[in-house]
């Protein structure tokens, strides 16, 4: 059965991708399975690219990184038990980081199911924990609302991963004539204006403010209008854990408000900030574990948080919540107006100082026959583009990137928040997907890399170009780093045996060069960035560094 052909009644797997194209999905990843078949057909003939990946968590990951670049739900495909399963950890990603997702899982006919079928599973009671919804299509006709519904539900409020379920025999059923329907608009995201007001006259008010900013949906435009709202008032902004792309670390004509992040691998100094501040102005994000040290951190200060719904896992004080996204909250800041109240600018001037001091590389005096990843930074500070997109997955080589490389645009950081290994290089293939001839960097750890290094098969295939920093210490460097700190002289269960990087980029017709001397990265990265391949530069680093500075 074919969409386009006239003589045929619609199937319910038909009028799903029928929907999607409505609701403009350009992409949709996916390993495919016999439990969707008729799906897969309507995409045969649909507009929709249907992105085939090596791995339902590298499918997964590409539509959880596509959501977060457009804003619009990345969708992945996976069939039942083992497909479903695999996808499980960028439903996880999704929901911890608040990024729109929407997983469709080819499911047993109706007739099976209570009978322990083959791969029969509860799609509910697997995702109900960690997905805004869980629903399952067994009305054919109501195809096109269940889509449109899961994808508003997916971007509206706080954002994050809707899962759908297609029973395969309901898919291929008649629609009975159900055609498309309108896709429906978000709500306003701009906050109540009695409320802003209220707000702004606590930031007012204050004598120690500082803003912090996270979560997603930041544009360029929004970034930068915040920094200057913020510079304008002697404000330092802090960014949320992995939100470091949400304002520019550098303005034109002036100096960024940015002083640093917080979470794993911030400076001390930042940590003071938070700590010190009588007014915190959360703006996308809120004090959370990771951001607060364990809830350990700037729980007494004065706190508004706006965000597009409930500020969940919130820690301590919140004295005004402001419903509002990024883009309506910096709207209304500029429609506000006013003369800023300026604070303490030696206060600003020092926080940057201290995160300039912070996130300079310095390269170490001997490299030891390894590459100085610090020198490495450096160098790729130098020869990225201004909105070259970072990605990485988990793992001590990520505390490189998140420390020297600056952001200077919106949307150029793929990397999970919820810490998930292997999603790096799935990030990688769809950023080169979604935004085609915008550079991407991937820096990857050993352990890291082989969870979904596989996915270079699916840049290949589709086009996608890109090069991966694989940092190879031969251990899973953060577990190893615990053990030495609780369990000093007994590794266990933290070694890795690994191939040769590049060799194993190159036999899937990539780029792939090994680094070995500090000396000789800047030469191999711009070979690599030049190749018009996916590119892997296999760098050897010192088994025994941990971290920048340290050995």
């Amino acid at each position: 059965m074919s969409t386009t052909d006239p003589a045929r009644p619609r199937s319910a797997g038909h009028l799903v991708v029928a929907q999607l194209e409505r609701e403009g999905v350009q992409r949709v990843y996916g390993v495919p399975g016999e439990s969707y078949l008729d799906v897969l057909d309507g995409l045969h003939d649909s507009s929709v690219t249907t992105v085939v990946t090596r791995h339902e968590g590298g499918a997964g990951f590409m539509a959880l990184a596509e959501g977060r670049l457009t804003g619009l739900p990345g969708v992945a495909m996976v069939t039942r038990g083992p497909g479903a399963a695999n996808a499980f950890i960028a439903v996880h990603t999704a929901h911890q980081d608040a990024t729109p997702l929407v997983l469709f899982v080819g499911l047993i006919p109706v007739a099976d199911r209570g009978r322990e079928a083959f791969q029969e599973f509860d799609l509910t009671a697997w995702f109900g924990s960690t997905a805004k919804a869980v629903v399952t299509l067994d009305d054919p006709a109501a195809a096109a609302r269940v889509v449109s519904d899961a994808v508003r539900l997916a971007r509206s409020g706080r954002p994050g991963p809707v899962v759908v379920g297609l029973p395969e025999d309901v898919i291929r059923l008649s629609a009975g004539g159900a055609d498309t329907v309108e896709p429906r608009a978000l709500p306003s995201g701009r906050p109540d204006a009695d409320a802003l007001a209220r707000a702004l006259a606590r930031v007012d008010r204050a004598e120690r403010p500082v803003v912090v900013v996270g979560g997603e949906n930041w544009t360029d435009a929004d970034g930068a209008a915040l920094a200057a709202w913020a510079a304008a008032r002697d404000i330092p902004v802090l960014a949320d854990f992995r939100a470091y792309d949400a304002v520019p670390h550098r303005l034109d004509g002036a100096d960024s408000p940015y002083a640093g992040s917080l979470g794993y691998g911030r400076s001390d100094a930042a940590a003071a900030l938070l700590d010190d501040a009588d007014l915190a102005l959360f703006v996308g994000a809120c004090r959370t574990d990771v951001l607060s040290d364990g809830y350990t951190r700037g729980g007494r200060a004065e706190t508004v948080v706006v965000l597009p719904g409930e500020p969940l896992g919130h820690s301590g004080r919140l004295d005004q919540h402001l419903v509002a996204d990024p883009a309506g909250f910096v709207a209304a800041l500029a429609e506000a107006g006013g003369a800023p109240v300026r604070h303490d600018p030696g206060r600003l001037a020092g926080a940057r100082d201290a995160h300039t001091a912070f996130s300079t590389p310095v390269a170490a005096a001997d490299d030891g026959g390894f590459v100085d990843l610090t020198a490495a930074m450096g160098v790729l500070r130098e020869e990225l583009d201004d909105d070259a997109v970072i990605t990485y997955g988990a793992g001590n080589h990520a505390v490189w990137p998140a420390r020297y490389l600056e952001h200077r645009s919106a949307r150029s950081l793929l990397a999970p928040r919820n810490g998930a290994m292997g999603m790096g290089i799935p990030a990688a293939v769809a950023a080169s997907l979604v935004q085609p001839g915008r550079q991407v960097v991937s820096v990857a750890g050993d352990g890291c890399f082989l969870m979904n290094g596989q996915e270079i098969a699916t840049a290949i295939g589709y086009g996608a170009v890109f090069t991966a920093i694989v940092v190879d210490n031969g251990v899973f460097a953060t577990i190893r780093e615990h053990q030495e700190r609780h369990y000093p002289g007994r590794p266990s269960g933290t070694h890795l045996t690994n191939p040769d990087f590049a060799a194993l980029a190159r036999s899937y017709g990539g780029y792939g060069e090994t680094v070995t001397a500090t000396a000789d990265f800047r030469g191999a990265l711009r070979r690599a960035l030049e190749s018009g391949l996916p590119a892997v530069l296999h760098v050897r680093q010192d088994p025994a560094v941990r971290a920048p500075g340290a050995s």
